[in-house]
């Protein structure tokens, strides 16, 4: 991977970061202010767990996994094959986990905002570096499913 997957992983690090703080700093917290009616709202949260709130007392697990999943993902940019969409899924994954793991080391939890109900289900309320996340892993299993999980040294072998 090259040093423009850092540039754009630093750039939407940033962007979370920043529409995180500026949320808090214009909404109230756990208080829903809807933008389309049945469908959008912004609802600051303070999620202590994963999705639905999940394990929320075992924040430092969080911790832990976040930081074994950075190093595997350094690890694994290494062997893919080295294009523009794998570089960006991993900028994506990357600047996602980061981001939310800054907020779970300096401030004990997740700031989450983003309030979707699809089809009269409400789904967790979430972030930007979750749409990284997930952006980014979907964008990863297309590669392994494209075979490009192995650069052009490694298919040799």
């Amino acid at each position: 991977m090259n040093k423009k997957t850092f540039i754009i992983a630093i750039i939407i690090l940033v962007v979370d970061q920043l529409s995180k703080s500026l949320i808090e700093i214009y909404f109230k917290l756990n208080k829903s202010y809807i933008l389309i009616h049945n469908f959008f709202a912004v609802t600051p949260v303070h999620n202590t767990g994963g999705a639905w709130s999940i394990f929320s007392e075992y924040n430092y697990l969080f911790i832990i996994v976040s930081i074994i999943a950075v190093l595997i993902l350094l690890r694994f940019m290494l062997n893919f094959k080295n294009n523009f969409r794998n570089n960006l899924a991993f900028a994506l994954t990357l600047s996602g986990i980061l981001s939310n793991l800054t907020d779970r080391l300096f401030l004990g939890y997740v700031r989450d905002f983003l309030d979707f109900t699809i089809f009269k289900y409400n789904y967790p309320i979430f972030n930007i570096a979750d749409i990284a996340i997930v952006m980014g892993v979907i964008l990863l299993i297309i590669a392994i499913l494209k075979g490009e999980d192995k650069n052009a040294t490694n298919k040799s072998k």
